[in-house]
């Protein structure tokens, strides 16, 4: 579920910078993988600013990188409750891809809003802050038809909420159900 990112630096540094008030730069990567830095913003230290974050962790009982949380169970889960707590962070992006099977081949699709608009995903940062996780929650209606499962997307008027607020604020927004339509390519 969502193993790759579409990120386009133009408008999305202008509007992440206009949004939260803080400097904020990335470079265009219309395929972001998982273990490549994510820009993220988050708070340290009090502040809030951009971290640049790898993108998935490898615990030691993992068979493989861990790159994705569900909302429904981030805040007691043991790998991730404490990073929920304390390290939350909003991942800009202009969209992400999901694969179907059809016709015997996968078919790679783009979610996104079009050429102007910036999606918040819900991630925390773990490792003492160093690496990232992105949150998944059920899928809307509209994502339903290509999987299970979807980000949990952050809307605007909560992005400082969900990065800054203390958790018993932010567990409604672990149910938000996305419901603007997304352009699907």
């Amino acid at each position: 579920m969502c193993g790759r990112l579409n990120v386009i630096d133009d408008p999305l540094c202008k509007v992440v910078c206009e949004m939260v008030g803080i400097k904020f730069k990335t470079s265009t990567n219309t395929d972001l993988r998982p273990t490549q830095d994510v820009a993220t913003v988050g708070v340290q230290h009090g502040e809030l600013m951009q971290l640049d974050l790898p993108w998935g962790i490898k615990p030691d009982w993992a068979k493989r990188i861990i790159i994705n949380a569900q909302a429904e169970t981030v805040s007691v889960k043991p790998t991730f409750a404490q990073a929920f707590e304390y390290n939350r962070v909003i991942v800009p992006c202009t969209g992400w891809y999901e694969w179907r099977e059809e016709q015997g081949k996968k078919v790679k699709y783009l979610f996104s809003q079009g050429d102007k608009k910036v999606l918040f995903m819900a991630g925390i940062a773990l490792e003492e802050g160093s690496k990232l996780v992105t949150l998944t929650t059920k899928p809307n209606e509209q994502c339903s038809e290509y999987h299970h499962r979807m980000p949990l997307l952050i809307p605007d008027d909560a992005i400082m909420t969900w990065v800054a607020g203390k958790p018993q604020e932010v567990f409604p927004l672990l149910n938000h159900q996305y419901q603007e339509n997304l352009i699907i390519q």
